[in-house]
């Protein structure tokens, strides 16, 4: 009996050196710090919402007829706020592409704001609107980095999963599956749109 518990103890730490070696805790660890990741994401999107609204509100006032401009962003912004995606989503193509292209749309929607500057002159000298695009500016900027981010997460995840020798603690443990990096919709849209309404920034 002696000898058998003495094989165990000291087959023990071969074991778990062995199952380390095998992505035992490593795939898990890289799984959640591309789940983090795509958090930093939703949340610097979901900033760039919360911010939309003050800015349409700056605008009406000044020019309160460009009501097809401000209803397009309203609406593109309802529709990019609609769309959230879970962590299991993470490895589903069709819902991160969904998801990419809602903000695309509202990408697209903000950028003519920039022209109703040039237009309406009292946007010029409004202190809430020009602080408001600045932060705007910020969050694209902020976007970027945490798409860039979450990505490079994704990579790491995705390489470690297909690599030996982890793949093994993938395949058996865990049955996991690549996750999708993000990607953009459309032409450039990769690179944070450039909003300037002119105040000389």
């Amino acid at each position: 009996m002696t000898g058998t518990r003495l094989r165990i103890a000291l087959l023990a730490p071969v074991a778990a050196a062995s199952l380390a070696g095998c992505g035992i805790n490593s795939i898990p660890t890289a799984e959640e710090e591309a789940k983090a990741r795509w958090a930093d994401v939703q949340n610097q999107y979901q900033r760039r919402a919360d911010l939309i609204p003050n800015l349409v509100a700056s605008v009406q006032g000044a020019a309160a007829q460009e009501r097809n401009v401000l209803r397009e962003v309203t609406e593109a912004r309802a529709n990019a706020t609609r769309i959230q995606i879970s962590p299991e989503q993470l490895r589903d193509p069709e819902a991160m592409r969904s998801f990419s292209e809602a903000q695309a749309r509202l990408t697209s929607a903000i950028i003519p704001l920039q022209r109703l500057q040039e237009a309406y002159p009292d946007l010029k000298t409004n202190q809430n609107f020009l602080t408001l695009q600045s932060q705007l500016e910020g969050t694209e900027n902020r976007i970027t980095i945490a798409r860039t981010d979450y990505n490079q997460a994704v990579q790491a995840y995705n390489t470690r999963i297909r690599t030996f020798p982890d793949v093994i603690g993938a395949k058996i443990f865990y049955g996991a599956q690549p996750m999708v990096p993000f990607q953009a919709t459309t032409p450039g849209a990769e690179t944070a749109p450039k909003v300037d309404f002119g105040n000389g920034k």
